[in-house]
């Protein structure tokens, strides 16, 4: 199989052109990747605690029992405040720093993405 050298120059010129349609100020988007090893960004005077895996959600140990947060509860750093399971290993997800858990942005079995917002935190 052989790669048209024009098809690829093209769809290159396409996503220059897309990258700067999507920056508002005109200028060239960063494309230098970030550290995506923080669990833990600023949101609105509250911090989101972020899925570190692919997987999915469970709000509490096993079915059927109480879940590790609800939305007013007080939580230390360390505290588990969800399971994502991802290959038949369940990832216990600790809470980065102390606070009052605002939101949960996950339901119980949802499946979840990397980087994902799981909780919102005071």
């Amino acid at each position: 199989m052989e790669i048209d050298k024009k098809i690829i120059k093209k769809l290159i010129e396409s996503l220059e052109e897309l990258k700067k349609t999507l920056n508002k100020s005109g200028e060239q988007l960063d494309t230098t990747e970030t550290s995506k090893s923080e669990d833990v960004v600023e949101v609105e005077n509250s911090k989101s605690v972020k899925s570190p895996i692919i997987g999915t959600a469970y709000l509490a140990p096993e079915p059927g029992a109480k879940p590790f947060v609800e939305v007013g509860k007080k939580i230390k750093k360390g505290d588990t405040v969800m399971i994502v399971e991802a290959m038949k290993t369940m990832n216990h997800i600790p809470s980065p720093h102390n606070g009052i858990i605002k939101k949960i942005t996950v339901q119980d079995g949802q499946p979840v993405e990397y980087d994902q917002v799981l909780v919102l935190v005071e």
